[in-house]
């Protein structure tokens, strides 16, 4: 559909260069500097122009030209909704426990032990606890298979304003002590103009499998995508989409960008293609032979820029290993995998983490933060100058931890430049504030990248 454009509409907000918005109808252009372009497209601000209603713009194929800014809408980040009330994976009898003074209507909303994928509404009447099991299907939550919402706020706020067959309204929440969980709201994704028709997608070959789903080489729009496709839609749709709304927020040359989300019975995360694979694999198969001590500067540069624009967002990775590094066809380096991103410092209730990337004080106290991210990376960096070999190579995996808290640290790889491995013994300092800062390593490595040849 083509809008015709409404003389009366006038666009009230000013963007700035760099920003990125999103089609809502055609535009065919009508000089040859005008821009045209299709619903759905995205565009990004190269600069405004005396009159409000127009912008210069750049395409995803790199052509410029002139649009009316009433055609489009910015591009919106997702955010995570708050959810205090939700304690994760707790046992009945420690809901109970918790619930305490048992006054009517006080409640929480815990992860089902004994149904994985559906939740428990726990909530207190007359001294007593009454659990109610919260199914999810087919992307939705139930209580009676009555009334269906969208997501646990949703259902909240309905049973707050009505006890609608409850033994009672929810009153007051019990709010977890630390870490407080969020939730995505699919309509968000919608609102922002992140979403993609399925029409719109061509998957071409299956490239590998990852905890949560399979992830394919796709077209769309005339490039080659990733398309990230989520496995087991109920017991994991909210942690796919978290990794969504996480990336609706960072924009860096070094970071795998989001393209949109594919909504309906399977959801599809898409990104941009990085023809070279990861990290590891590209140094495994390629070696010392191919690759050179100029490569290995400039993907521990782009690796560390990444990172540190993060660090200045106060998120934390959690997950930063060379198999997360993705290499693009301009051998640039970029870091994916957003599935264990928090904001801030935080701790996390369970959870599998790789052990020989993880920093002492995570392992043993789930204290993650831009230190404990800083320690996995100066295992990369071990990994990128041993040219992929996996850390530790001669002691077990249970008994990493305990060397490391000994004092044992891995010898510099072969040919590994004094300053890198400088910086890996910084990074694996036991006391996480003294270890560098991303922005201090980065001014380092630019240093040494403008020396290597």
């Amino acid at each position: 559909m083509t809008m015709p454009m409404d003389q009366n509409h006038q666009h009230q907000e000013k963007w700035s260069n760099g920003t990125q918005v999103v089609a809502n109808y055609n535009f065919e252009g009508s000089n040859p500097d005008d821009l045209p372009f299709k619903k759905g497209d995205v565009i990004t601000i190269v600069q405004s122009t005396r009159d409000p209603n127009w912008y210069k713009g750049q395409n995803e194929h790199g052509q410029e030209g002139m649009f009316p800014a009433t055609y489009v809408q910015k591009r919106r980040e997702v955010h995570l909704q708050a959810m205090p009330w939700y304690h994760g994976k707790i046992e009945r009898k420690t809901a109970e426990e918790l619930l305490n003074p048992r006054e009517d209507g006080l409640f929480l909303i815990r992860e089902s032990v004994n149904y994985p994928g559906d939740y428990t509404l726990s909530v207190c009447h007359q001294r007593k606890v009454e659990h109610y099991r919260i199914i999810y299907h087919k992307n939705q939550m139930t209580i009676d298979e009555e009334t269906y919402f969208d997501n646990l706020s949703q259902l909240v706020e309905h049973y707050q304003n009505d006890a609608d067959g409850l033994c009672t309204k929810l009153i007051r929440a019990l709010p977890k002590k630390g870490d407080s969980f969020g939730a995505v709201r699919i309509q968000d994704f919608e609102a922002g103009g992140w979403v993609i028709q399925k029409k719109d997608l061509q998957e071409i070959e299956l490239i590998g499998r990852g905890e949560f789903g399979d992830v394919y080489k796709g077209l769309y729009k005339n490039q080659f995508v990733a398309v990230k496709q989520l496995k087991d839609q109920d017991r994991a749709a909210q942690a796919f989409l978290k990794e969504a709304s996480v990336m609706t927020s960072l924009r860096h040359p070094n970071l795998v960008q989001l393209i949109g989300v594919v909504l309906g019975d399977t959801i599809r995360l898409v990104t941009e293609f990085m023809g070279k694979g990861n990290l590891v694999e590209y140094l495994r198969s390629r070696g010392r032979s191919v690759i050179q001590k100029k490569d290995q500067i400039d993907f521990a540069t782009d690796t560390c820029a990444a990172m540190e624009y993060l660090e200045s967002k106060k998120l934390v990775h959690r997950d930063l290993a060379a198999r997360n590094i993705l290499i693009n066809e301009n051998n640039t380096a970029k870091v994916s995998d957003f599935g264990l991103a928090k904001y801030g410092d935080y701790s996390t209730e369970g959870g599998k983490f790789p052990i020989k990337w993880t920093a002492p004080e995570a392992l043993k106290n789930n204290k993650f933060s831009n230190k404990s991210d800083m320690w996995s990376y100066g295992i990369l960096l071990w990994e990128l100058y041993s040219f992929g070999r996996v850390p530790y190579p001669r002691i077990p995996l249970a008994d990493v931890v305990m060397h490391v808290e000994k004092g044992y640290r891995m010898e510099a790889p072969e040919g590994c430049p004094k300053q890198i491995y400088n910086l890996m013994l910084k990074a694996w300092n036991l006391n996480p504030a003294d270890r560098p800062t991303f922005k201090e390593a980065l001014a380092e490595l630019q240093n040494l990248r403008s020396t290597t040849v």
